[in-house]
This record gives C-alpha cells, sequence and structure tokens, in this order.
C-alpha cells in the first residue's frame, strides 16, 4: 500500500512540474509576442501601451494592420483598373511591334516608359495621347501599331501596371544600332535590355 501511495505521490509532482514548465514557457512565448508586435503596431503608426495589451487585444490589432496591409495592395492593383481594356490593348500593340523578339524583361520595360511619361509633366496625360505623340514611336509612324498583340505582350503590360517599381525613372528606349536621332543618343542610358538603350 505504501509502495502505491508513493508512486501516486511521485506521479502528481512529476505532473505539476511539468504543469508549470508548460505554464512558463507559454507566458514567456506571449511576451515575446506581445513585444513584437508592440514594435509591428508602432511600425505602421499604431500606438499601444505595451504594458496595458492583452493577447486578445494583440490579436485583433494584428489582424488589422494585416488588413491595412492587404488594402494598400489592393490600392496599388487597383491603379491598373483605371485603365481602360482599348488602353491596355493598345499599350500592348505598341509593346509588340516595339519589342517582338526582345526578352520579356524589355517587353515590360517598354510599358513602363509609356506609363512613366502618363506620370510624367512634360508629357501628356494618358496612354493613348502619349503613344500618339507626334514622332513619339515608329510604330506609329509606320502603321506597325495596328497590327495584333500577342499573350506575351498583354502580360507584360499587366506586370508593368501592377510591378511599377525597378524602372520607374526611365522616359526613352531607342535601339543604338538602327536609332537615327542624335538628340536620343544625348540621354542617360540606365539599362541596356536585349537591343534595346533605356535612358532619362
Amino acid at each position: 500500500m505504501k509502495k502505491i501511495l508513493c508512486l501516486f505521490i511521485t506521479l502528481n509532482m512529476i505532473f505539476f512540474s511539468f504543469t508549470i514548465s508548460k505554464t512558463n514557457a507559454e507566458e514567456q512565448d506571449t511576451n515575446e509576442t506581445g513585444t513584437s508586435l508592440h514594435l509591428l503596431l508602432n511600425k505602421h503608426g499604431i500606438e499601444t501601451e505595451e504594458n496595458n495589451l492583452n493577447s486578445i487585444d494583440l490579436r485583433f490589432q494584428q489582424k488589422e494592420v494585416i488588413k491595412k496591409d492587404e488594402t494598400i495592395i489592393k490600392a496599388d492593383k487597383e491603379v491598373s483598373a483605371t485603365i481602360s481594356k482599348d488602353e491596355k490593348k493598345l499599350l500592348a500593340q505598341l509593346v509588340h511591334a516595339e519589342a517582338e523578339g526582345e526578352p520579356y524583361v524589355g517587353k515590360v520595360a517598354v510599358a513602363e516608359v509609356v506609363l512613366n511619361r502618363v506620370d510624367h509633366d512634360q508629357f501628356p496625360d494618358t496612354i493613348k495621347q502619349v503613344i500618339y505623340q507626334e514622332n513619339a514611336f515608329e510604330p506609329v509612324s509606320n502603321n506597325s501599331i495596328n497590327e495584333p498583340a500577342d499573350k506575351e505582350a498583354y502580360k507584360a503590360v499587366q506586370d508593368a501596371l501592377t510591378e511599377n517599381d525597378e524602372n520607374d525613372e526611365l522616359l526613352y528606349f531607342y535601339n543604338p544600332d538602327t536609332a537615327t536621332s542624335d538628340w536620343i543618343q544625348t540621354r542617360e542610358v540606365v539599362k541596356t535590355i536585349g537591343n534595346h538603350a533605356f535612358a532619362i
């Protein structure tokens, strides 16, 4: 009987020690999570009092931060929604005419040049006006702008609309081997992709 009682007491002590250790570990994990979330919330401009945050509030506020980030991403993608189907089609046709046979990143960069011009104060304010600006693009003067675009040109336009950070300063592109304008060759070349020099 004494052996059974000793075994029972020993098992209870082991269980009790395990429970205390687990509780301490959970409290430490909660504290570390609270500190990390406190820093994250402050980064996003949400003021908190670190000592008054409980785990429920943290979970709620963390969801709010994620929600705000999703709204920002959605807002960036909504920029492309303001461009009409006709403008996307026209831009894809220009990309196809200007960059057929060029690397895909070069096609995206061609589309980005047009979009950058729309945003720049020295150029017209719409895609159509930028493309049809006098002497701006050779495919307009030789009518190759009217040829249908392929799927890759459309995809390049979409990528330029949604990921327009890498080439946001580019305003010009030309083929150094075939360009006849002395002026274009005075522009500062930022990068070369395939046969095209991209400049500012």
